[in-house]
């Protein structure tokens, strides 16, 4: 798979912002696009895309924090850096709660700026990486009979076979074939990584 070229996204109604970040974005090769509104950007805003969003966090009609609840609601998941020059801190924590990045007071230094961007950039590649792996791990789970499920989910608790038998009134033998076969469905090698599959959908909770 083709990893897809990051772009910053820009979220301010003044128009001279917008120009002098899409100036400074583009002098370090990397795209943007630019909006002037929250709604318009909720309307023109490419799926899946990758990179991160710079926001103004006070704009006329929907703020900046607001767009960053629509963004999260809708599973928009672009990481966020706000600017802002009449920023307080109930909104900053507000917003750094909510996950944003970073918090830039106007007028800010550019290299803050640009750092945050390279930040940005990052945690959403291993953000993306994640969904993906996960989205692997779904689609593999799908594969299990309900029985393998059963099995499954019995197995990556710790039991052994016997116990995993005991439980669901059947076979030793029987829960290794069982086993034997979720391991090629799941493409793993070991219990393991079945258990690694495990927590990361969060189907069972882990033994402290």
């Amino acid at each position: 798979m083709t990893e897809a070229k990051p772009t910053i996204f820009i979220v301010d109604d003044d128009p001279s912002v917008r120009d002098s970040l899409e100036l400074l974005i583009m002098s370090i090769g990397l795209d943007v696009k630019t909006y002037p509104s929250a709604q318009e950007f909720l309307n023109n805003a490419p799926p899946g895309a990758s990179g991160c969003l710079i926001l103004d966090i006070r704009m006329p009609g929907m703020s900046g924090l607001d767009l960053q609840e629509r963004c999260a609601g809708a599973g928009f998941f672009l990481p966020i850096i706000f600017i802002t020059g009449h920023g307080t801190v109930p909104m900053s924590v507000r917003a750094m709660k909510a996950g944003a990045i970073d918090f830039l007071q106007k007028p800010f230094d550019e290299q803050d700026l640009i750092n945050a961007i390279n930040q940005s950039i990052e945690r959403d590649r291993n953000t993306t990486q994640t969904r993906v792996e996960l989205g692997i791990i779904v689609e593999r789970i799908k594969t299990l009979s309900p029985r393998e499920h059963e099995v499954f989910k019995l197995l990556v608790t710790g039991m052994l076979n016997k116990q995993v038998a005991h439980t669901l009134g059947t076979s030793e033998r029987t829960i290794k074939a069982h086993r034997s076969r979720i391991m090629e469905k799941m493409n793993v090698r070991s219990l393991a990584d079945l258990a690694r599959y495990a927590e990361k959908l969060n189907l069972f909770e882990p033994r402290h």
